[in-house]
């Protein structure tokens, strides 16, 4: 059925298709998702999102009856790396953050050309646009403000029938959160920040400003994760596959989120 929808959509003149996959699922291993690797690249998608399973019990109840059966550590990790290497060795690019695209895929064309941007759909070449959820648990992103709504049905639905909206919070966001998207966005999407760019635009001096950060940054580039130049913060080839961890040094909210004992993510990779 996925291969006669990819099929379907290329003779209807779709400029870009995308198929997603995920790693670290139950009883997943390397050599079964090598498999699933090579149909997939038989049907030769222009994007390839390979997204890490997000085990998250405490949101999503019924996942803690398969704990047991879940690839973890170097096992996931060797999942993600044998996806890796079979999508590079086909000729896809690695744009980051679980993503690939072939070289001539507007998604590329847009990172070497620095204007890829990130919203919470991912990766888009649509910088600037405002992005509107229209179901439940949607979040919009409006210039400097994000939106929220309804994570039940009921409540929505409630919602629209008497507002015409189905917002439950939103969040206006202040200088600080705009600087440090800036520069968590640019690594994200280019794996690159440029010093003088956000100090020009932000009016900082970012060497000060961030003196913290790069002090935490500085096992990173031991470990050769990241390049600590005098002008810019450079993600390694190795330090693209961990850049989740790279960006969320310049992510203030995450150690306030250390103090609540409810945890809200799952695992980076």
């Amino acid at each position: 059925m996925t291969r006669d929808l990819l099929f379907a959509a290329r003779e209807l003149s779709f400029d870009s298709i995308n198929v997603d996959l995920i790693y670290g699922l139950p009883y997943q291993a390397p050599d079964r998702f090598a498999h699933t690797v090579d149909q997939i690249l038989e049907l030769a998608p222009d994007r390839v999102a390979l997204f890490s399973y997000a085990h998250v019990p405490w949101l999503k109840k019924q996942q803690g009856s398969f704990a047991a059966h879940l690839p973890e550590g170097m096992e996931k990790f060797e999942i993600f790396r044998t996806g890796l290497l079979k999508f590079l060795e086909a000729g896809y690019l690695y744009i980051g953050m679980d993503h690939f695209a072939k070289p001539g895929d507007e998604l590329a064309v847009s990172q070497q050309n620095r204007t890829l941007h990130r919203n919470f759909q991912g990766y888009t070449t649509k910088a600037g646009a405002d992005l509107y959820g229209m179901g439940i648990t949607a979040i919009s992103g409006i210039q400097d403000a994000y939106a929220q709504n309804y994570r039940d049905i009921p409540s929505w639905q409630k919602a629209v029938s008497e507002r015409g909206l189905a917002t439950m919070r939103g969040y206006q966001l202040s200088n600080e959160d705009r600087l440090r998207r800036a520069v968590i966005s640019r690594l994200l999407c280019h794996t690159v920040v440029i010093k003088d760019e956000i100090s020009r635009e932000f009016g900082i001096d970012f060497d000060h400003y961030f003196a913290e950060e790069l002090r935490h940054l500085e096992s990173s580039r031991q470990d050769g994760l990241v390049l600590l130049e005098r002008d810019e913060i450079r993600a390694t080839w190795l330090g693209r596959i961990f850049i989740r961890n790279l960006a969320m040094v310049f992510d203030p909210y995450l150690e306030k989120q250390k103090l609540d004992a409810k945890p809200l993510f799952s695992k980076t990779l």
